[in-house]
């Protein structure tokens, strides 16, 4: 092969990045050109200077061959099948991952999560030129900094189609795999209609005596953006059995913080029907967050514990010993299974005793002690709020309808790819370069047309932190106590439960 051909180049930076050697060329240059095709072959061989193509410039070049030879057709697969399956020549095996993985652990859980995350990036399993097109930016409130991102990498999921899919228990048993999160999923080609996961890797970790895996999100909203899945393939429960999880994986990983989205509809994540939860090295904007009032759950003497000063109703409990913890936090959570306050259309089970309370768990390890934040969350609906009582309402839905899930609670917006275009409109309304807005958001940028005078340096900016502060009611609409006289008398109440009983 030539010198500027393309099969060459990738076959040399497999060698170079992964356990095969020079001895390996030919066979490797054979499989490559057997998945995109051998018609048009003089097409592997290019004008430019290949050897100063990134990798995954080379990747495209490959995938776009095979697309222009039909193979992609004739396999009746598509660009991203392809191209997992070539990335997957840089990944060792599953058990040599596992094995190498380990030997890191021993030395030090940071450097065995560091060679898991790097590899998980190089194998291009991390889409991170997907994920760099996600705008993000801070934005300041009275709770501390909230962050900002519109997602441009991942299609979000309606809050319908996530409560029909957990009832949907026929469809998933027939399925293969079993679910998006099933580590089955490890290798597994994927379909016109199913992700590729040819070069994805998972790590069994033992939690409560169960099996578990360990594995990065291909579409990561933080740094190190994990999930942590269980073997059994059963609904999401949030409980002091999995809360004894997630304290032990924090014990085992202690640089990761871990949570666990909510078990019922409306106020959990976009997938209710497989037991996981979410992990990275990174502190949320919730992590910052400061007790605005301290109390002592009775009978457990806590080092601290108390009511988080954020939008959201958030209670933080710390100690060094994880079984009181786990007591602290079982007796918060029972009581707020029971707990009603009609007067705050707080109810906890309809008459025909369906469950609608319970909480979303957040666990870090930070100055040798544990963290527990259970924030606090009903799923109710009314007339009044048919999405949802607790659930961003009506008016703020122009910038965000779906489900408020774990990284939402904890401060980072996952806002949908519509706002881009929809932004700039607005932005282009209230400079007076169209006259008119999309009717869901005319009445939002009216009101910021009559507060403010724009320009073409101001109007980006004024946007952007009006969206930021229509997250923050967001996640007050999502509250249960709301920071109101009446909201807070409310949840002074419950503490008295918490305090006293």
């Amino acid at each position: 092969m030539s010198e500027n051909n393309l099969i060459t180049e990738f076959t040399q930076r497999i060698i170079e990045q992964s356990d095969y050697t020079n001895e390996d060329a030919n066979y490797l240059g054979n499989q490559i050109l057997g998945m995109i095709g051998e018609s048009n072959y003089e097409h592997v061989t290019s004008d430019q200077d290949v050897s100063r193509l990134s990798t995954l410039t080379l990747l495209d070049n490959l995938v776009a061959i095979a697309a222009d030879n039909g193979t992609l057709q004739n396999r009746k697969i598509n660009a991203d099948i392809l191209g997992a399956q070539l990335m997957d020549y840089f990944v060792p095996r599953p058990s040599q991952v596992r094995q190498i993985f380990w030997q890191h652990y021993d030395h030090a859980p940071r450097e065995a999560t560091d060679y898991f995350f790097d590899l998980s990036k190089r194998s291009n399993y991390i889409k991170t030129r997907e994920i760099s097109q996600n705008l993000s930016y801070p934005v300041e409130t009275e709770y501390g900094q909230l962050q900002i991102t519109i997602n441009l990498s991942k299609p979000e999921k309606d809050p319908k189609v996530i409560a029909a899919a957990l009832k949907n228990k026929t469809q998933q048993q027939e399925q293969y795999p079993a679910s998006q999160l099933a580590k089955e999923n490890e290798g597994y080609w994927g379909r016109l209609d199913y992700a590729a996961r040819s070069n994805h890797r998972v790590i069994p970790v033992t939690l409560g005596n169960e099996n578990w895996y360990f594995q990065y999100s291909p579409y990561a909203y933080f740094n190190e953006h994990a999930i942590v899945l269980s073997e059994n393939i059963r609904p999401m429960h949030v409980d002091q059995e999995n809360l004894a999880r997630l304290l032990e994986f924090v014990t085992k990983f202690p640089d990761y913080f871990i949570g666990s989205n909510a078990d019922l509809p409306i106020v959990g994540g976009s997938i209710l029907s497989h037991d996981h939860f979410q992990a990275g090295r990174y502190d949320l904007p919730m992590a910052k967050a400061t007790l605005k009032e301290s109390f002592q759950i009775s009978d457990v003497n806590l080092s601290e514990a108390g009511v988080l000063n954020w939008p959201m109703t958030a209670i933080r409990l710390i100690d060094s010993d994880s079984d009181k913890l786990l007591a602290a936090a079982g007796k918060v959570m029972k009581t707020w299974e029971d707990y009603d306050d009609p007067s705050l259309f707080i109810q906890s089970h309809s008459q025909t005793g369906e469950r609608h309370h319970t909480v979303t768990p957040i666990v870090r390890f930070r100055d040798h002690k544990y963290e527990v934040d259970l924030v606090l969350r009903d799923n109710n609906t009314s007339t009044e709020f048919p999405d949802g009582i607790f659930h961003p309402h009506s008016d703020v839905q122009h910038i965000k309808k779906e489900n408020i899930g774990l990284i939402e609670v904890m401060g980072l917006a996952i806002l949908p790819p519509r706002l881009k275009t929809e932004l700039a409109e607005v932005e282009a309304y209230l400079l007076g370069n169209t006259d008119s807005v999309a009717p869901k958001h005319k009445i939002w940028a009216d009101k910021l047309k009559y507060e403010e005078t724009f320009n073409a340096d101001n109007v980006t900016e004024v946007v952007e932190q009006s969206v930021g502060q229509i997250f923050k009611r967001v996640l007050e609409d999502a509250g249960v106590f709301k920071n109101s006289e009446a909201g807070q008398a409310g949840l002074k109440k419950f503490i008295v439960q918490l305090t006293t009983n």
